[in-house]
């Protein structure tokens, strides 16, 4: 094994289509099949480092990590979407240059990389368990089996996964329910209402507010009551006319009753 990595001295990669680094072609191709064979940039290594601080208190370390890659620094711009490397001895954590790193993945079951994938899901759980209240505490077991059928099926796809993809689907795993912000279920029962209800731009929400026929109760009472108010004023209206008709009626009596008498005192002249 020692020899077969000694024997990589560079490798040419190129930019694929989903915009990760896939090889091309190595140094020794007896040893090393290029088919599907990823590694990892310099802005996904700096990810991945700062994605395996946390797990320092959850038994990370730092050797299985380095002893799983090989390094890598830029020898040549080929063009056309193509770099060829030329490896180096540089700490992953440590060294100044931006690297690309190599998984040794020359035995895919026991390799230094199988180790690294079993290292990071082992602190991973430790400290999801740790940080979360779970009805059941998670096991190894139980994020190995989810994060493989999910390999499989972008297997059957015929989807090669990239090394980076590999190691996130990991170091940022979280059970169905839980978000990494929050130390409770992503979603309660208030939350999922609110999903129902669509969103409304600035615009939109000001023409509602408009709308008469969405106005509250609060504001329909109001409108009751005036209503209430005119009819009691147009009821009173009436009443003021039957009034006046009635004092009408009243002085055409009381003007009967004065001429009767006065044809009377005529008569008796």
């Amino acid at each position: 094994m020692a020899k077969a990595i000694s024997a990589l001295d560079w490798c040419i990669v190129r930019l694929g289509d989903d915009h990760n680094w896939w090889v091309a072609e190595t140094s020794d191709p007896v040893r090393w099949d290029v088919d599907s064979l990823s590694i990892v940039d310099p802005r996904q290594l700096a990810h991945l480092v700062e994605l395996v601080d946390p797990l320092r208190d959850y038994g990370f370390d730092q050797d299985v990590f380095e002893s799983a890659f090989i390094p890598f620094r830029i020898d040549k711009d080929l063009g056309a979407g193509k770099v060829r490397l030329k490896r180096v001895k540089e700490s992953l954590f440590d060294s100044e240059e931006k690297l690309f790193v190599l998984p040794d993945v020359l035995d895919e079951e026991n390799g230094p990389y199988a180790d690294l994938l079993d290292h990071f899901t082992r602190c991973r759980v430790k400290m999801l368990n740790d940080l979360f209240a779970f009805e059941s505490k998670l096991s190894v077991d139980e994020v190995e089996d989810e994060l493989r059928e999910e390999q499989n099926s972008h297997f059957i796809q015929g989807k090669a996964v990239h090394t980076f993809e590999e190691l996130t689907s990991i170091l940022d795993y979280m059970p169905a329910g839980y978000d990494t912000d929050e130390e409770a279920p992503a979603k309660g029962i208030e939350d999922e209402e609110d999903d129902d209800l669509p969103e409304l731009d600035e615009a939109e929400e000001e023409k509602l507010k408009n709308d008469e026929s969405l106005k509250w109760d609060d504001d329909e009472d109001g409108k009751d009551k005036d209503d209430e108010d005119g009819e009691k004023k147009k009821d009173g209206g009436d009443d003021d006319e039957d009034d006046d008709e009635k004092k009408k009626d009243d002085d055409e009596e009381d003007g009967d009753e004065d001429e009767k008498p006065r044809r009377k005192a005529k008569g008796k002249r």
